[in-house]
């Protein structure tokens, strides 16, 4: 029972959402229940929002509709996290997720709210410990070392964007257990997912991630170059495209020999491959053409003699 997914980056809340969205599209068990979320602005402001069934279907509402996505300032909060399992699960939900709009976040599966050794929520602890300057890993690793044999795993996250997750000893030896994390530094991104009774067992996690990472550094171009019949080729030890000011393409690397025959077919520019002017890295190339090729030039591009190819330059260096 349960799935703890927090997220840390631009669109956080939409991320989170949008992950749930994705485990409900194809999970078995315990799935499309309660859920509990929370979202926390820059401004320090929380965000709560929960539902005893539906899952995301019923988490927010516009008006007399259901199965909107979040309010666009929730949507769009740099940190956010949620819990969900089942239906009907004790009142009042906020108990499942830790949250305080000057800390952080703290989620998890399993029973996040059971009480450790003094009486205090798992969730609680972790958080009063951050409140107390502890990291998120400090906080989540000094807890449940000190409960091996309680049934919880916890994710935590700080306004600086330090993300950790962890299970105990004790839900680590679970036969049903998913976990996955993703970061991406340079777009200050970063999810982590644990569940458990919930199938097709790991890969539902790394969906869930992935799904979240989608939202918060998308692989969309934000600009274009042209590029045209008859611009040359020439070999490299790295896949790029070498542009002029005005945005045309005077020269594509490849690492291919055999695009260089007299006849040929292939992508000769590479999905990723970085875009270059006057030697300095623009960005890198989100979309592939097939090419074809005659001694060395381009000779049509998906079959046109002309075509703008995106890439991206924020972000992710490549998608």
């Amino acid at each position: 029972m349960t799935i703890g997914i927090v997220c840390c980056g631009p669109n956080a809340g939409l991320a989170c959402f949008r992950a749930l969205v994705a485990v409900e599209a194809v999970a078995t068990g315990a799935i499309g229940g309660f859920v509990a979320f929370a979202a926390i602005e820059c401004a320090s402001r929380l965000h709560r929002a929960e539902t005893q069934r539906g899952g995301s279907r019923t988490l927010f509402l516009s008006g007399e509709q259901t199965g909107v996505p979040p309010p666009e300032r929730v949507a769009g909060s740099p940190l956010a996290g949620l819990i969900s399992s089942g239906p009907d699960r004790p009142d009042p939900l906020s108990q499942f997720l830790a949250a305080d709009p000057g800390v952080g976040i703290v989620s998890g599966h399993r029973l996040p709210n059971g009480p450790g050794a003094d009486g205090t929520a798992h969730n609680l602890s972790a958080l009063n410990a951050m409140r107390g300057g502890a990291t998120p890993k400090a906080a989540i690793t000094t807890h449940l070392d000190a409960h091996t044999e309680a049934d919880v795993g916890l994710i935590a996250a700080d306004l600086s964007g330090r993300l950790h997750a962890a299970n105990t000893a004790r839900v680590a030896r679970r036969p049903d257990l998913g976990a996955a994390r993703c970061d991406d530094a340079q777009a200050g991104a970063a999810v982590a997912v644990l569940h458990n009774a919930l199938g097709p067992g790991p890969s539902l996690a790394f969906l869930a991630a992935e799904t979240a990472m989608a939202v918060m550094v998308p692989a969309a171009p934000d600009a274009s170059f042209c590029a045209a019949a008859g611009t040359p080729l020439a070999l490299g030890p790295a896949p790029a495209v070498e542009i002029d000011a005005a945005g045309t393409a005077r020269r594509i690397i490849t690492t291919d020999a055999s695009l260089l025959a007299p006849r040929a077919n292939g992508a000769a520019i590479y999905l990723g491959a970085s875009v270059r002017r006057d030697g300095q890295v623009l960005g890198h190339v989100t979309e592939e053409p097939n090419c074809q090729l005659a001694d060395g030039h381009i000779a049509a591009l998906s079959g046109q003699e002309e075509l703008a190819i995106g890439y991206r330059t924020s972000c992710r260096g490549k998608p």
